[in-house]
């Protein structure tokens, strides 16, 4: 099975254990970074959960997710049209005031890493904000199918040495949400300078 396919398979099960999840104090460190009425892009948007919130903010929101299934019910949660879209293909220009990828650019590949965060970074304005959410760890390695690239702070440090264009804002340590997880999150914001 393809992490693709894990998704539009999984998509009910999948927004039923993360749409309520409590995420204002991630929120909080990324919205503090941008202009009211912000132009926000949720990258890997799931269920749509990040997006309504940052709608709900009174943020002008677009959203992309790979998963038809997921797209569906995230158009469905929101009322935004949300695309179907993979990381690997964004090619938007100085568009976006910040950039949201939680728990989604895990999946790329990750020698593709470098490539896809020179994307994002092409798609955000100067002093622009990436947040960026990794299990937390070192390795590559599947589970239900699924593909993950996990990153610690070394990793992370080497990726933003490669991108000329980004300075690290914050980077901290969270422990999953979900009942029952004990995984550790690696939270990063990155923003973009002229």
């Amino acid at each position: 099975m393809k992490t693709i396919d894990y998704y539009n398979q999984k998509a009910d099960e999948f927004v039923a254990s993360t749409f309520h999840i409590a995420m204002g104090e991630l929120y909080k460190p990324f919205i503090k970074h941008l202009p009211d009425c912000a132009c926000i892009l949720d990258l890997g948007c799931g269920s749509g959960r990040d997006a309504l919130a940052f709608k709900n903010f009174g943020h002008q929101v677009e959203a992309i997710d790979y998963s038809e299934e997921l797209v569906a019910k995230a158009k469905e949660f929101t009322g935004i049209n949300v695309k179907q879209q993979s990381f690997y293909e964004l090619d938007e220009q100085d568009k976006y005031d910040g950039l949201w990828a939680c728990a989604s650019l895990l999946h790329c590949d990750r020698e593709c890493l470098p490539d896809v965060l020179l994307r994002i970074l092409k798609a955000l304005k100067v002093n622009g904000v990436l947040y960026m959410s990794f299990k937390h760890g070192d390795g590559n390695r599947e589970k239900d199918g699924r593909a993950f690239t996990d990153l610690n702070e070394q990793q992370a440090q080497d990726l933003l040495d490669q991108l000329t264009g980004f300075q690290l804002l914050k980077q901290w340590i969270t422990v999953d949400q979900r009942p029952g997880r004990k995984e550790k999150w690696l939270n990063l914001l990155w923003k973009k300078h002229a």
